[in-house]
């Protein structure tokens, strides 16, 4: 059987996680699915918003406990040839000790926090969340929906199964793995 020019041509090639970690897409961001490479839209003023209080309000809270949180630099491979940027992460066990500071990738995220858009809506809440609750050091997957400010919580169970519940609008965000609280009002604040 004659090859296609698919077949032929080295740019549709799947590659691997470190051939994509070490790419350079000169400021744009990218993941990798299955080795194939997706080019990411930039996001609006509000998900920035959004992902930038998640984060303040997790830096503050865990200085000193030994778990770190890091922006949607920082790399999560969820299987053999796919890797995501979420939007918050936290990684524990001193993540930012001196042998990690050139890592791009530092195993599992004990928690994951992905903040909704329209165009992503959906894959988030099926595909990449599926992938995230597959990963065995993932304790908490958190969706942000901006529109509606709403919040979905997704925790493993100490049996290994997970419990998913969208919070009340009055609700703050539990987070068991790491003892803390986020109020709903960081989450969502304009100022």
């Amino acid at each position: 059987m004659p090859a296609t020019s698919l077949d032929l041509d080295p740019a549709y090639r799947r590659i691997s996680v470190e051939e994509f970690l070490e790419m350079d897409f000169g400021g744009a961001r990218a993941e990798l699915e299955d080795g194939l490479i997706y080019m990411m839209a930039g996001g609006s003023e509000q998900h920035a918003r959004i992902a930038g209080n998640i984060f303040a309000c997790l830096r503050g809270a865990l200085r000193g406990s030994g778990c770190r949180p890091y922006g949607s630099d920082l790399a999560a491979q969820t299987d053999d040839r796919t890797v995501r940027l979420p939007d918050v992460s936290v990684y524990c066990n001193n993540p930012a000790a001196p042998e990690n500071a050139r890592k791009k990738l530092l195993g599992d995220p004990q928690v994951v926090f992905e903040v909704l858009s329209t165009s992503t809506f959906a894959y988030n809440q099926k595909v990449k969340l599926a992938e995230y609750c597959a990963l065995a050091g993932t304790r908490e997957v958190i969706l942000v929906d901006p529109a509606e400010e709403r919040i979905h919580v997704v925790q493993r169970t100490p049996a290994g199964g997970w419990t998913a519940d969208w919070l009340g609008p009055d609700e703050d965000v539990t987070i068991a793995s790491l003892n803390l609280t986020i109020p709903r009002s960081k989450i969502f604040a304009r100022d």
